[in-house]
């Protein structure tokens, strides 16, 4: 493809590409930079320049001279990525960028461990084992015959209520980080859902809703299922296409969010209205 071919590719929605154009955006996806976000644990890892000293390594070292020489050891803090979780809406009006998604989630659990993706549909499945696999056409294979609920219903708030009582507590811990994929249209009541959010809100450290109906630049925060989510994340993205997903690598990895990914910037407009 020519340069120009290429950014029109990394622009093009999703669900508007076809079979040949869909081919190459899994393999830009694929070659895409991953975030490269650590944090700093509590644990200590040994380090020529570190700014603690480490008795234990210092001694041990010392005896193998018989004490005739003592150099010191030092360590410093141990970094590792943070879980990454993702909750990812399989329904009618979302399964095309799921799909895609999917293949961005496999090249990001190559080289990360603690990866969990989970999508739902009217049921919430855990997708996390069979993501695994090497081939990615194999792992997307395994998931299509995992999942039983491609391209149905959505219900949000029961999904979010299924995940927060059974796997919160698993996955959730040590700063991590939550995708929420989905377009926000819930079917079903949403009374339960602000309740559900504001408890996975605050089970991780950062919660990243992706919606493709942001592409849109009259969005609008109408819906219902919309207007209960938004008040409860911390960023609001869209995730129809290469550009967007590029745009997230770079905020996962230490970029700030600005007032466009805001969510609040939509509320205030509901309030004004």
């Amino acid at each position: 493809m020519t340069a120009s071919g290429k950014e029109i590719l990394r622009e093009k929605d999703f669900a508007q590409m076809t079979a040949a154009e869909l081919a190459e955006a899994r393999k830009a996806i694929a070659a895409m930079a991953l975030p490269q976000d650590e944090m700093k644990t509590r644990r200590l890892r040994a380090h020529p320049r570190g700014r603690r000293t480490d008795p234990r390594a210092t001694l041990r070292q010392a005896l193998r001279t018989g004490g005739d020489l003592m150099l010191p050891r030092f360590r410093k803090e141990r970094t590792v990525h943070p879980p990454l979780v993702v909750i990812a809406d399989i329904s009618g009006s979302m399964s095309q960028y799921t799909r895609l998604f999917l293949h961005f989630m496999h090249a990001v659990m190559e080289k990360r461990r603690r990866v969990h993706a989970f999508v739902f549909g009217t049921r919430l499945t855990n997708l996390t084992r069979q993501l695994r696999r090497r081939d990615p056409d194999e792992a997307l294979a395994e998931c299509a015959r995992t999942v039983k609920d491609w391209s149905g219903g959505t219900r949000i708030s029961e999904t979010v209520h299924e995940f927060n009582r059974r796997w919160s507590r698993r996955v959730l811990g040590q700063g991590a980080v939550v995708l929420l994929i989905s377009d926000g249209l819930e079917r079903e009541a949403v009374d339960d859902l602000p309740a559900e959010m504001e408890r996975l809100h605050k089970s991780c450290r950062r919660l990243i809703w992706l919606n493709p109906l942001l592409r849109f630049d009259g969005f609008e925060a109408r819906a219902r299922g919309i207007r209960a989510m938004l008040p409860y994340v911390d960023e609001f993205r869209p995730v129809h296409s290469i550009e967007a997903l590029a745009e997230l690598c770079a905020a996962l990895g230490g970029g700030k969010g600005n007032r466009l990914t805001d969510p609040r910037r939509f509320l205030d407009t509901l309030n004004a209205a």
